[in-house]
């Protein structure tokens, strides 16, 4: 069989990959994107795990979850009555489905449109350019390329003493798909993944214990920030345990005895779900074939520079697979940034400005550093703050737990970073980036005007804040 010829090829179709092809086709380069993700119906499912396990499920349960909350134990207060409401859960995991199925479909039409050719199978980078694909049959074809791009993503980390077995010990493609609420759900791992699938079944009434083995709760973010978080977290009824590393996790019959050691010793824990979500690793296993010249680190990930480029030519390599933060929009960004890039233009991402957001309720989300890197890195700073609680919108929404943080040299009024924990911080996040990659000041978002009454109002407030002139709290 003779080789298919392309100018790229993408081995990986999650948001990194796909979004890599989409833009080389638009760019007028012949490209191709090989994947092997399998959706339940058994076809290909294009979106890797943020599309099919991750991002938008999770969102869709979190929407649910927090709807089925709302009427049991927030509606009351607007004066609305409702009385032994239920959820059906396999009609929730079906709504899920659909829209992961809706999206993996509009990728499809989206490769169609962009004429980017689509390989179901595993892809292997040969020396030379070539790519080998794997399909489902075991059948194997060889692809010829100017250009290989590397998008094959990350993997759950597996605890050798709690191996997943897909019913009472999962990963999160596992806690998207019970059947029904668990009486008591285990998390191990008080990261985004932990807390928001963990966030999803409280709400719908398991009592769920989150057992994390950092001293310090939400170590990336802010800590005046993960310190609001925390406390409305366990309000909530999380129980997060810190300091405490799990040492077991035997499965019985039906249910899972969890073994940790925290600050007061051994302790047990029986629940009958137990969800592992303690981090991810770059898949990168059987990627390599001999004499590629692609070098790998010792965590597995891929070696890049900073314009995610091999040192090998025409091989390049974005997303989860190689260093940085393992976000679907870093990665996304990343893709486009590799395909314009061989098309010769220019291509750029800023690291420093790549938003991070955890969707509980409330909201976190950050970019930019925090006072400790401030404090680590020698950067004069000064900081303002403003609370939700004194934001009419939120108020009126009965959504008031919360602040915005912001940070900025304290010489040049640069924005350092923006931190937010509250209602709709994943939105509001937005417009300190833009600040940020325009070079802005906190004067500058002090300066610009925001509608009233908005959320948006909290950041003006806690720009105004960092110079002492906070209108609506005491300075």
């Amino acid at each position: 069989m003779s080789e298919q010829k392309f100018d790229v090829i993408v081995i990986g179709g999650g948001p990194a990959g796909y979004v890599a092809a989409i833009r080389a086709g638009q760019l007028g380069l012949k490209a191709a994107c090989i994947d092997a993700f399998e959706g339940k119906d058994g076809k290909q499912a294009l979106g890797g795990t943020c599309l099919n396990v991750g991002c938008i499920p999770s969102k869709a349960l979190l929407d649910s979850s927090r709807q089925f909350e709302n009427v049991t134990s927030h509606f009351d207060a607007h004066g609305i009555s409702t009385k032994d409401a239920k959820i059906d859960v396999k009609t929730m995991v079906g709504r899920k489905d659909k829209i992961v199925k809706q999206f993996t479909g509009g990728i499809g039409m989206l490769f169609k449109s962009n004429k980017v050719t689509s390989f179901f199978g595993t892809g292997k980078l040969l020396a030379g350019n070539k790519v080998e694909v794997t399909g489902k049959d075991g059948s194997t074809q060889t692809l010829e390329a100017v250009n290989v791009i590397l998008a094959t993503g990350s993997v759950p980390v597996e605890l050798p003493f709690a191996k997943f077995d897909g019913k009472l010990i999962v990963d999160n493609a596992g806690a998207l798909d019970f059947d029904k609420t668990p009486k008591r759900l285990g998390v191990i791992g008080a990261g985004v993944i932990g807390l928001e699938l963990g966030s999803v079944w409280r709400r719908l009434g398991a009592e769920v214990t989150v057992i994390e083995a950092m001293p310090d709760f939400l170590a990336a973010a802010d800590q005046d920030i993960a310190k609001v978080a925390a406390r409305e977290f366990k309000k909530q009824g999380l129980d997060i345990h810190l300091g405490a590393k799990v040492s077991k996790a035997e499965a019985k019959k039906t249910t899972v005895e969890v073994t940790y050691e925290d600050k007061n010793g051994e302790q047990k824990l029986t629940v009958d779900k137990l969800l592992v979500a303690v981090g991810r690793r770059a898949y990168t296993e059987g990627l390599l074939g001999d004499g590629t010249g692609v070098k790998t680190d010792e965590r597995g990930r891929i070696e890049v520079d900073e314009h995610c480029w091999t040192g090998v030519d025409g091989v390049w390599a974005i997303g989860d697979c190689v260093r940085g933060p393992m976000l679907a929009h870093k990665g996304s960004e990343e893709g486009v940034m590799v395909a314009e890039l061989i098309a010769g233009k220019a291509g750029h991402v800023d690291y420093d400005t790549i938003p991070w957001v955890i969707y509980t309720e409330p909201e976190v989300a950050w970019a930019g550093k925090t006072e400790q890197q401030c404090k680590d890195e020698g950067i004069p700073y000064k900081t303002g703050n403003f609370p939700f609680s004194a934001i009419g919108r939120a108020v009126a929404m009965n959504d008031t737990a919360g602040q915005v943080k912001v940070i900025a040299h304290a010489e040049t009024d640069r924005l350092l970073g923006v931190h937010m924990v509250g209602p709709c911080v994943s939105e509001l996040i937005a417009e300190a980036v833009v600040a940020m990659e325009f070079k802005g000041s906190a004067e500058d978002l002090a300066r610009i005007v925001h509608a009233h009454p908005t959320l948006s109002e909290a950041v003006h407030e806690a720009a105004l804040s960092v110079d002492k002139r906070a209108i609506h709290k005491a300075n």
